[in-house]
């Protein structure tokens, strides 16, 4: 689990509550069922109608990823990598095809795989970059789906409050329903902007960077396997590949 994560949107979501308890108020005196239809209904309404119901999909599905993320260590992947160019010097490439089916990571897989059979340094190279850019493109919509829904829940939170401050109005005679109006109007707000700044947007940003780290990782498998196929000393192709490490720290 990230710990990160958790913690975060604890300490953000206790920070409000407990800031509203010390100024006096009451836990109650923020959860108004009106405001969160309006707020959360409104942006998650607007987020779908922004893009194709199966990019927001996998950003649902990208929460596990946020708080239980998959991370390969670099250095095992560099001494793995080292260890196959050890083989592939050896016995030859066709010796590590045994190794394929053992590789959790298929971007390596298929990298390894087109190596073994026989695709050219220049064109492997050409094909792996576009497999990165393809999967960039589609996990930065991911990312996208949920800064989108940040921007328009504060928006709609103020919909939220123009809609209460009506309700007030309507009902100046009636001082008994003046509350209810102006609790809407202000929880509202409370709603769009605390869901934009202490959830939605913190989520596009993990996933960014998290999305980041995988990328320059892909860069290194990929320049460990041209390095197999070039029949590269392990020694050197391991240093050459810590290098990624220290410039991605």
């Amino acid at each position: 689990m990230d710990r990160a994560s958790v913690i975060g949107i604890l300490l953000g979501v206790v920070a409000i509550v407990g800031g509203n308890l010390l100024e006096g108020g009451s836990a109650g005196s923020i959860v108004q069922g009106t405001a969160a239809v309006i707020v959360f209904g409104g942006t998650v309404g607007a987020t779908l109608l922004s893009f194709p119901f199966s990019d927001v999909r996998r950003a649902v599905a990208s929460l596990r990823e946020i708080f239980f993320p998959v991370v390969p260590d670099p250095f095992d992947l560099i001494r793995q990598i080292a260890a196959y160019a050890d083989i592939g010097r050896r016995q030859g490439l066709i010796a590590l095809e045994a190794e394929l089916e053992r590789m959790p990571d298929g971007f390596f897989r298929k990298a390894l795989r087109l190596s073994i059979d026989g695709m050219n340094p220049k064109m492997l190279k050409e094909t792996m970059e576009r497999d990165i850019a393809t999967y960039e493109g589609e996990r930065r919509r991911v990312g996208k789906v949920f800064e989108t829904a940040g921007g328009f829940a504060p928006t709609v939170g103020i919909l939220g409050a123009v809609l209460g401050l009506i309700h007030v109005m309507e009902n100046l005679s009636d001082p008994s329903k003046l509350g209810a109006g102006i609790a809407v109007a202000f929880v509202a707000t409370i709603y769009g902007v605390g869901t934009a700044n202490l959830i939605l947007l913190p989520l596009s940003k993990k996933l960014n960077n998290r999305l980041n780290n995988e990328l320059w990782l892909r860069e290194m498998i990929l320049e460990g396997v041209i390095g197999i196929q070039s029949g590269m000393n392990p020694r050197y192709l391991e240093e050459k590949l810590r290098a990624f490490t220290e410039t991605n720290r």
